[in-house]
C-alpha cells in the first residue's frame, strides 16, 4: 500500500499538493502561537528597573500570554478544521478512481489502508516543513505584540522541544482523523454507484452532517441569549465563541445554499451559454461547491464577527460617555496649570481628574481565593462635587461624599475583583505609605475607566500639582475660551478616544487573527486549485462539445465566482449571529468591502490560472483517455 500511495502522488501532485500546504501551515502556526504563548508566560524581568516599570512589564507579560492563549484555540481550530476538510475533499474529488478499485478486487480493508497510508505520508511530510515554518512564523507573532506594547524590544522566544508533541498530532494525527471519516464513506459506497454519480454518492447532507450543523447553530443560538445576562467581559467572549462556532456550523451547512445559489444564477444569466453551464456545474457539484465555499466562510465569520464586535463595543462606549459625561470643553494640562481654571471669568463648572504616579496594592477575591496586586495607572485624584456633576454615573455601593482622608474608591475598571466597602489597601507615597480604607464602588463602564479615585487631601500637594490632568469644563453663555494648556471641544475630545480605541482594536485583531486569517485566506486560494485541479477532462468534455478554451475560463470563473458570494453571504450571516444581541450594532463596513474584494480578486485570478492549465492538453486526448 505504500508503494501504490508514492505511486499516486505522482498522479495527483495537485490535489496532494494543496493537502500538504495546508498540513504544514496548519502545524506551523499551531506550534508558532504555543512557543510564544510559553515564553510570555515565562518572561524575564530585566535587571535593574524600578518596581513601577517592573511590574508594568510583568502585566505586559500576562497580557501578552492570555492573548496567545487565545490565538492558540484559534489556531487550533483552524488547524483541525481546514486540515479535516481538506483531507475530507481529497477523498471526495477521487471516490471514482477509488470505485474502480473496489471493482478490480480492492476490499473495504484495502482502500483503508491505502488512504490511511497517504495520510500518514502527507501527515509526516507536512509536520517536517511545518515545524521549521512554525519557528519563522514566531518572528511576526513577536512583532506584533511588540506593536501592542505587551512585551519589551528585546523579546525573544524559546525553543521547546515538547512543543514537537503538538506539532505531530496536528500533522500526523489531524490528517489521520480527517481522512478516517472520509474513508469510511468512501467505502461504504457501492463501486457502482460511485462510477455513475449516483445514489448515495449524490447525497451530500448526510444524518451526520445534518445532526453536527444544526447542533452548531443551536449551541451558537443559546450562547447568544446567554450573553445578555452576563458581564461585559463574560458576552465578549462568548461572542468570539459564536463567531467560530457559528462560522463552522454554517460551512457544514452550506451544501443547502448552493442550489439556491444555482438557480439565482440562472435567474441572472440564463440567457447565455456559459451562464446555464455554470449553473449546471453548480447545482450538479454541490460538494466540491461547499468544500470550497468551507474556509472562506471561517475566514469571513471569524474576522467580521471579532471585528463586528469591537467596532459595537467602540460606539457603544462613545454613546455612554456622550451621554454620561457633562461639559463644553476638555483641558489637558498639569495639576498646578488646572488648579487656575476654576477662578477663569467665564467657567460655570470644573471636573479636575489628575493621573497621579503612586502605588496602590489591593486584596483581590476571585472564587475562594485572594492574590494581592499592585496598581501604577489610572490612579485619579478628583473633588467628589465637582466629579459627580460632570459624571452621571454613581456608585453602585458606598457613597463619593465620603471620599475624603484616608479613603479611595474602587473605579469601574476593578468591577467584579471582590472588594468590598470598608476594605483596606496600601498606597505608598513619596513621603511614605498609608492605608487606605475603601468608601464607594463604582459601576462597570463600557469606556474604559479609573482604576481608582482619591480625594485631594490623600495625596500631597506637590504630586498633584506636577502630574497631568483633564478637566471637564463647563462654560455660562458667551464665555470666552479657556486659555490653558490643551483645549478641545468634549466631542472632538470623546471622538479622539473612540479613535484610540480602534486603532488598539485593530492591533488587537492582528495580534489575535494575523497568521490565523493568512493561513485561512490561503486555506481558500487551495481550496479553488484542488477543485479545478482533477476537473481537466469535464473541460475538455465541455470544449469538445463546441466552448472555446476562453469559455470555458470564463465558465469557470462564473462558478468560482458565485461560490465566493456563496462563502461571504454565510459568513456575513455568522456576523448577523455575532452582533444580534448587542445593545448597539456597528458593522465593520470598510473591512467588509476590503475582504470581499480581497477575495473576489485571490478566487477570481486562481480560478483563470487553474482553468487555464487544467485546459491546456488537447481536449480530445483527455476525452479519450478518459474512455
Amino acid at each position: 500500500m505504500l508503494r501504490l500511495s508514492l505511486s499516486t502522488f505522482g498522479e495527483k501532485r495537485r490535489l496532494f499538493g494543496g493537502a500538504l500546504v495546508t498540513v504544514a501551515l496548519g502545524v506551523a502556526l499551531v506550534q508558532s502561537s504555543l512557543l510564544v504563548m510559553g515564553s510570555t508566560a515565562r518572561g524575564r524581568i530585566p535587571e535593574g528597573l524600578d518596581p513601577a516599570t517592573a511590574d508594568r512589564v510583568r502585566d505586559g507579560f500576562e497580557g501578552a500570554a492570555t492573548l496567545m492563549g487565545m490565538t492558540v484555540l484559534l489556531s487550533g481550530f483552524l488547524g483541525f478544521f481546514i486540515v479535516g476538510s481538506t483531507f475530507a475533499f481529497t477523498v471526495a474529488q477521487r471516490r471514482q478512481e477509488l470505485a474502480l478499485l473496489r471493482l478490480v478486487g480492492g476490499g473495504r480493508g484495502q482502500l483503508y489502508r491505502l488512504l490511511l497510508a497517504e495520510a500518514l505520508l502527507l501527515g509526516v511530510t507536512g509536520t517536517a516543513l511545518g515545524v521549521p515554518l512554525g519557528v519563522v512564523a514566531t518572528w511576526p507573532q513577536s512583532w506584533l505584540l511588540g506593536g501592542l506594547g505587551l512585551v519589551p524590544s528585546d523579546f525573544s522566544v524559546a525553543w521547546e522541544p515538547r512543543v514537537l508533541w503538538v506539532s505531530g498530532f496536528v500533522g500526523i494525527g489531524v490528517s489521520l482523523l480527517g481522512v478516517l471519516s472520509a474513508a469510511r464513506r468512501a467505502a461504504a459506497v457501492r463501486p457502482l454507484e460511485a462510477l455513475r454519480d449516483s445514489g448515495s454518492v449524490q447525497r451530500v447532507m448526510t444524518i451526520g452532517r445534518w445532526f453536527t450543523g444544526l447542533s452548531m447553530v443551536a449551541f451558537c443560538a443559546g450562547l447568544v441569549v446567554l450573553a445578555q445576562r452576563v458581564e461585559l467581559a463574560g458576552a465578549l467572549a462568548m461572542s468570539m465563541m459564536v463567531a467560530i462556532v457559528g462560522a463552522a456550523g454554517l460551512s457544514v451547512l452550506s451544501p443547502l445554499v448552493v442550489p439556491l445559489a444555482g438557480r439565482l444564477l440562472g435567474l441572472l444569466l440564463r440567457r447565455t451559454v456559459v451562464g446555464e453551464i455554470a449553473e449546471a456545474n453548480l447545482r450538479d457539484g454541490v460538494r466540491r461547491s461547499a468544500s470550497t465555499a468551507a474556509p472562506l466562510i471561517v475566514l469571513t465569520g471569524l474576522v467580521l464577527g471579532l471585528a463586528g464586535t469591537m467596532a459595537s463595543l467602540a460606539e457603544l462606549s462613545e454613546q455612554e460617555q456622550r451621554r454620561t459625561t457633562v461639559g463644553d470643553l476638555v483641558v489637558e494640562s498639569t495639576g498646578a496649570e488646572a488648579d487656575r481654571i476654576a477662578s477663569i471669568p467665564g467657567v460655570d463648572g470644573v471636573s479636575v481628574e489628575v493621573s497621579v504616579p503612586i502605588r496602590i496594592q489591593a486584596d483581590l477575591r476571585e472564587e475562594g481565593w485572594t492574590r494581592t496586586e499592585n496598581y501604577y495607572d489610572g490612579l485619579i485624584v478628583i473633588d467628589p462635587a465637582a466629579y459627580q456633576e460632570a459624571h452621571l454615573i454613581r456608585p453602585k455601593a458606598g457613597d463619593l461624599a465620603e471620599l475624603r482622608g484616608d479613603t479611595v474608591a474602587v473605579g469601574p475598571a476593578l468591577v467584579g475583583e471582590g472588594i468590598r466597602i470598608g476594605d483596606s489597601m496600601r498606597a505608598v507615597f513619596p513621603d511614605g505609605e498609608r492605608q487606605l480604607r475603601v468608601v464607594a464602588v463604582m459601576p462597570e463602564t463600557v469606556a474604559e475607566g479609573a482604576t481608582f479615585l482619591l480625594p485631594r487631601d490623600a495625596v500631597p500637594a506637590s504630586v498633584v500639582a506636577e502630574a497631568p490632568a483633564v478637566s471637564l469644563v463647563r462654560l455660562a453663555p458667551g464665555a470666552a475660551p479657556v486659555n490653558v494648556g490643551t483645549v478641545s471641544t468634549m466631542d472632538d475630545w470623546i471622538a479622539a478616544d473612540v479613535e484610540k480605541q480602534n486603532q488598539d482594536n485593530t492591533a488587537f485583531l492582528a495580534a489575535l487573527m494575523g497568521l490565523s486569517g493568512l493561513y485561512t485566506a490561503v486555506a481558500v486560494v487551495n481550496a479553488v486549485v484542488m477543485a479545478g485541479a482533477e476537473r481537466g477532462v469535464e473541460f475538455a468534455a465541455a470544449r469538445v462539445t463546441g466552448l472555446t478554451r476562453r469559455q470555458v475560463v470564463w465558465m469557470a470563473l462564473v462558478e468560482a465566482w458565485m461560490v465566493t458570494a456563496i462563502g461571504l453571504g454565510l459568513g456575513c450571516l455568522t456576523l448577523a449571529g455575532v452582533l444580534v444581541g448587542m445593545p448597539v450594532v456597528a458593522v465593520p463596513w470598510r473591512l467588509l468591502g476590503f475582504l470581499a474584494a480581497g477575495a473576489f480578486a485571490a478566487v477570481g485570478v486562481t480560478s483563470v490560472w487553474t482553468t487555464w492549465l487544467a485546459t491546456r492538453p488537447s481536449p480530445v486526448s483527455l476525452v479519450a483517455a478518459r474512455e
